[in-house]
């Protein structure tokens, strides 16, 4: 449906920007500048030209574009996450126009919304805007002067981030117009990235190259893809964030050498989806590529696992096996959760890392191999030596290329696009024809801190996928039905067509029976505000600059009311002392 501002203002014109300006705060004294609850800096706009030239300079045009694309994808992603909490009870429109007007409070362009059509439920979305006094264009313009390709690069990347994150799908904006191009003023459109015939082109400098090559790869069709084995489309790995783009990078440094990585992160951050790329890309991708669990192998059993087993070597042993080093044969070998190896192996695995050599159990001559090894943690390894339970040896063996992976409730800009990732697989792996998600459902996925990260989330929407019901959209009940513990929701839609926190009465009921209360017990305006600044402070912790910020005031103007409060108390409390002494 086309969402179109309430009576009374010019078409498509964007709400009063009051509320916004309001959340802007200067703290000079601790050299602090903040905007919506979230700390912002100055810069000197002059200086943004100089900085594109020089990067453009050392990288190149098309590495440069990336590195500011991707910069504007973070901002608006984190702008998202605010956006519907300041405006809960306002229209569809007005809310996403916080983005927008964001953009504009922070210096960076004036937006004019052309055209603005939406329905979550069935995946559909247009947004049209003109763009006056970009100031990433001139800046371009000032560089390079004028071109035959658009300069708003960290301003496509916001306006994408700001919509996939909102939306909880890929978003993907272009300038169809610009300063840079020798037009008046840019132009931007908007659509979710599959209405786009060639998103790929885009999406590479939002996302790592080889994600983009994946985009970019023809999609069969849904009969054609459960003609085939999904399950290999689920060891891609999807992400936007900047923690995620950070890691890739480093995998794509790494990937075509044979150095040991050992890749960090929280249970479920996707370590082996990691390590699988990680193969791919590197130049034995040709070969096997063998997994091994060593928490789930018993500790009598780990060296008959990792090193094969000659013929009689133990009673049962008929023939010879061979071990995953052997299995592994010019390939990679991937030891996940290798702190809970023993003291033992990790001796004997040291040795074959060392020497390039293993023994199978009961064998009395040494074999070659030629592996790469790639191994994971969600431990601390330094503690671990440090208490004696892992070898100092055998870590600085594997420490050679260590990679962190952050936990998802640090990459939430990843969310809509892993949401969307597995959504598509297991509507095709269980056949079913469910049309995405509705809004209370997108809110609570987006809200989540998700303990389990990545793989909690995959089992979450598999869990709806399975629940859904064909032809209607996934809801709340259908994907957290195991007792997780669920934050805020951001937003949702009701029938009446504004957003507002789920669960929220009806904008202005709440508001008017606590005031009609406060009203009917007499309880004057000073007593009302004096408790609202001292609630302010307690939940502040005594800080006064984060109390201001909680009733939208300065911290001058908030010391100021809080004085007044405390003299005109004092005032009534000798006045009530005066009346019961003349009674």
């Amino acid at each position: 449906m086309a969402i179109t501002p309430p009576p009374g203002r010019a078409p498509l014109g964007l709400p009063t920007i009051g509320d916004l300006a309001a959340t802007l705060h200067f703290a000079p004294e601790q050299g602090h500048i903040w905007l919506a609850g979230r700390r912002m800096v100055l810069v000197h706009a002059r200086t943004m030209g100089d900085v594109r030239r020089e990067v453009v300079n050392a990288v190149g045009y098309d590495r440069a574009r990336a590195i500011f694309t991707r910069q504007g994808y973070e901002a608006g992603a984190m702008d998202a996450e605010i956006a519907a909490k300041l405006r809960r009870g306002d229209s569809v429109f007005d809310a996403f126009s916080i983005g927008p007007q964001l953009h504009a409070l922070e210096g960076a362009v004036l937006v004019e919304p052309l055209a603005f059509e939406i329905d979550v439920e069935k995946g559909r979305f247009f947004a049209e805007y003109r763009w006056r006094h970009s100031s990433e264009c001139s800046a371009h313009v000032d560089a390079f002067g004028v071109g035959h390709l658009p300069g708003g690069w960290a301003q496509i990347g916001y306006a994408s981030g700001f919509a996939s994150v909102y939306l909880g799908r890929p978003i993907v904006y272009r300038e169809t117009e610009c300063v840079a191009m020798g037009h008046e003023n840019c132009r931007i459109t908007g659509k979710p990235a599959e209405d786009w015939a060639d998103a790929g082109q885009d999406l590479r400098y939002m996302r790592s190259e080889q994600l983009t090559a994946m985009v970019e790869a023809p999609r069969p069709t849904t009969a054609a893809r459960a003609a085939t084995a999904p399950k290999a489309d689920r060891h891609r790995i999807v992400g936007a964030s900047s923690g995620f783009n950070v890691a890739f990078d480093m995998l794509r440094g790494v990937a075509d050498t044979d150095a040991v990585v050992l890749f960090h992160g929280e249970t479920g951050v996707g370590k082996e989806m990691f390590a699988r790329n990680l193969h791919a890309m590197g130049r034995r991708a040709a070969q096997a590529f063998v997994a091994v669990n060593c928490a789930a192998i018993p500790e009598s059993l780990i060296e008959a696992e990792l090193f094969g087993v000659e013929k009689g070597a133990f009673t049962g042993a008929a023939t010879s096996r061979l071990g995953r080093f052997e299995r592994a044969e010019k390939g990679t070998l991937f030891l996940d959760e290798i702190a809970c190896l023993s003291l033992a192996a990790q001796a004997k695995l040291l040795r074959a890392l060392q020497e390039g050599e293993i023994e199978r159990v009961g064998d009395s001559r040494s074999r070659t191999v030629d592996v790469r090894l790639v191994a994971a943690t969600n431990l601390d390894l330094r503690a671990a030596v440090a208490e004696g339970s892992f070898r100092a040896d055998l870590f600085y063996r594997l420490n050679v290329f260590p990679l962190r992976i952050p936990p998802l409730r640090d990459r939430r800009a990843d969310i809509p696009l892993l949401i969307d990732h597995f959504l598509d697989i297991y509507r095709v792996r269980h056949g079913r024809q469910v049309t995405g998600f509705d809004e209370k459902a997108l809110s609570a996925m987006l809200s989540y801190d998700w303990p389990g990260n990545v793989r909690e989330l995959e089992n979450i929407i598999e869990r709806g996928v399975i629940l859904g019901r064909d032809g209607e959209p996934l809801r709340l009940h259908h994907l957290f039905t195991s007792g997780e513990k669920l934050g805020e929701q951001r937003f949702e839609l009701g029938a009446d067509g504004h957003v507002r926190a789920a669960g929220e009465a009806v904008p202005g009921t709440a508001r008017a029976g606590a005031v009609g209360a406060l009203l009917d017990a007499g309880t004057p305006l000073a007593e009302v505000e004096g408790a609202m600044l001292a609630e302010a402070l307690a939940r502040a912790a005594g800080n006064r600059s984060a109390a201001a910020r909680l009733v939208g005031l300065s911290r001058a103007q908030f010391n100021y009311r809080l004085a007044q409060s405390g003299t005109m108390a004092e005032g009534r409390r000798l006045s009530d002392a005066d009346h019961r002494g003349g009674v």
